[in-house]
């Protein structure tokens, strides 16, 4: 799969990336979306999100920092975004973790037509209804061929499903699979990296109608910037400040080079 081209799309088409999101994350969140040449907003208000949203490319929601209110705000963001054809993007941070946070995980697929929901192997496996494990947002286990509960959730929600991990994984709900060998395990070594990714996909899902397509392109994409940054920083704090510029400089020899997505066929 050629990746490259929807970069190009992302940074020629500048999208406005809407985002309520992860206060412990929100810097990097904006950070990212402009690194990759779209442009983010950050409106949590309920008074406004929904008219953000109308005038944005996709809508980014992440349920890291998660309140009754801020989940308020989603869905009414979200309804505004479904009304106007506007791509959303759910980032289950935490699903499985709490009662709340998987309430709410499923309140929101329920009430929002969704593009893409993204998440660990145990966020995925509880919203999918198997029976995993989280620590906080970290993944400790799932029971189940992944594969296998992406494809299960992508039929049941209407929505491509990414499991982010060493190997990503992404279902779209036709039944095709991609699998993305992207990345370095320093990634996982640095607060919010797992959000920006769902800000990149969000910003591919601005100017790619396939949100399987886009959401593997973007964590391919986000995933080769990790593989540079660690050629020149090994320490987290320094590593962020890599990856983020990483993005900002991929070049399309180096993108077409090193992404590896393999495309498996429908069932």
């Amino acid at each position: 799969m050629d990746v490259y081209p929807l970069l190009a799309r992302v940074r020629a088409k500048k999208p406005l990336v809407h985002h309520i999101t992860n206060w412990v994350t929100i810097y990097e969140c904006a950070a990212i979306t402009r690194a990759a040449g779209a442009l983010p907003i950050m409106a949590h208000a309920e008074e406004e999100a929904a008219e953000m949203t109308g005038i944005s490319g996709a809508l980014v929601l992440n349920i890291g920092t998660l309140t009754p209110q801020l989940v308020s705000s989603m869905i009414s963001a979200g309804k505004s975004a479904n009304a106007k054809g506007v791509p959303v993007v759910l980032d289950a941070v935490g699903a499985g973790a709490t009662k709340l946070r998987t309430e709410k995980a499923n309140e929101i697929i329920g009430k929002v037509r969704l593009a893409v929901i993204k998440g660990n192997k145990s966020e995925i496996g509880t919203l999918a209804g198997a029976k995993a494990e989280t620590k906080g947002v970290e993944a400790i286990s799932v029971e189940g061929d992944l594969p296998a509960i992406a494809k299960k959730l992508a039929k049941a929600s209407g929505a491509a499903v990414a499991i982010t991990g060493k190997r990503d994984i992404v279902a779209g709900p036709s039944g095709e699979v991609y699998y993305i060998d992207n990345g370095h395990e320093m990634m996982g070594r640095v607060v919010g990296t797992g959000c920006m990714a769902a800000s990149m996909i969000g910003a591919f899902c601005a100017v790619e109608k396939d949100p399987a397509k886009a959401a593997a392109a973007a964590l391919s994409c986000f995933g080769v910037a990790g593989e540079l940054a660690a050629k020149k920083a090994r320490a987290p704090m320094a590593y962020k400040a890599a990856l983020i510029d990483a993005v900002y400089a991929l070049a399309e020899g180096d993108v077409r080079k090193m992404a590896r997505v393999v495309l498996d066929g429908n069932d």
